[in-house]
């Protein structure tokens, strides 16, 4: 009985002792949250300056309409975001196949990038290859790096491939709790983005201008407005994987609380029988002594 009773009293500790961890990972998910979420929103007052760039260096220029080659094949280079991490619930199978059923649809040779090593698996099953993974940043400071490490990789798959379409897959933040899928075209630049900067308006009656070579200062703010798209969709998918996170945790919280409980009950039912027993002991003992 008492090896029994001990083996109680180590599994409930045992139990709390996981609770305290997964308590733990909780608050460092929450406020991981809360930091990529912020770095989102930081964002968006440099992409606003950039924007502002962008529209007084196109000025009434109109984008040439350029058609596709009948019979020209277009290459698809396709960036996913995953997790480098477990503990996130259907996180990386979420979006694994989701970008996989996406590219599935698009014609064309596929060259695959990466972030994370959990995204890889469902990749591969659905028959793509990953050409190159990237490792997660563990920080909003990380970011940046990986970002420029990124744009490297693309700016030169386009220089080999000018026709070529860049995608970006990854999860995004949803109001309330937990995420949902998202993706964008990153290139090429069309008619719709060129309409939406000529009609940002500028923010007071003073119009600045352009100083120096306009070819020069277009290009060089198409390169930050490339950057900020896989800064944001970076941020977002960390965000999300925390959010993930946080689920699973707090999944995992409430298991724990009811096998505690339930080892709880099962302890003092022991207890409580043994005690009955060594009374049954003692009245026995009484009764044949008298």
């Amino acid at each position: 009985m008492s090896d029994s009773l001990a083996g109680l009293r180590r599994k409930l500790d045992g139990a709390r002792q996981l609770g305290a961890v997964v308590r733990a990972m909780k608050a460092i998910s929450a406020s991981s949250i809360v930091q990529y979420e912020k770095a989102v929103e930081a964002l968006g007052q440099y992409q606003r300056s950039v924007e502002l760039g962008l529209s007084l260096c196109l000025g009434d220029e109109q984008p040439v309409a350029t058609r596709p080659t009948p019979g020209l094949v277009i290459p698809i280079g396709a960036l996913i975001f995953g997790t480098d991490q477990g503990l996130v619930g259907r996180f990386n199978e979420v979006i694994g196949v989701f970008a996989a059923e996406t590219l599935r649809k698009l014609p064309g040779p596929k060259t695959v990038w990466a972030v994370g090593e959990r995204v890889c698996p469902p990749l591969e099953a659905a028959g793509l290859s990953v050409g190159k993974r990237f490792l997660v940043p563990s920080s909003v400071a990380a970011i940046t790096a990986l970002a420029t490490e990124i744009q490297i990789e693309i700016e030169g798959y386009t220089a080999g491939n000018g026709h070529g379409e860049i995608h970006v897959f990854h999860n995004s933040p949803r109001a309330g709790a937990g995420y949902q899928v998202a993706q964008q075209r990153l290139l090429p630049l069309d008619a719709a983005w060129y309409k939406r900067l000529r009609e940002i308006s500028w923010p007071n009656k003073q119009l600045a201008q352009v100083l120096g070579d306009r070819t020069t200062s277009l290009a060089g703010l198409i390169h930050e407005q490339l950057f900020i798209s896989l800064y944001r969709a970076c941020a977002e998918s960390l965000a999300s994987e925390n959010a993930s996170r946080l689920e699973a945790m707090q999944r995992a919280e409430d298991n724990i609380e009811s096998v505690s409980d339930e080892l709880q009950r099962s302890l003092n039912r022991l207890r409580q029988s043994s005690i009955d027993e060594e009374l049954f002991d003692v009245v026995a003992g009484f009764n044949a002594l008298t």
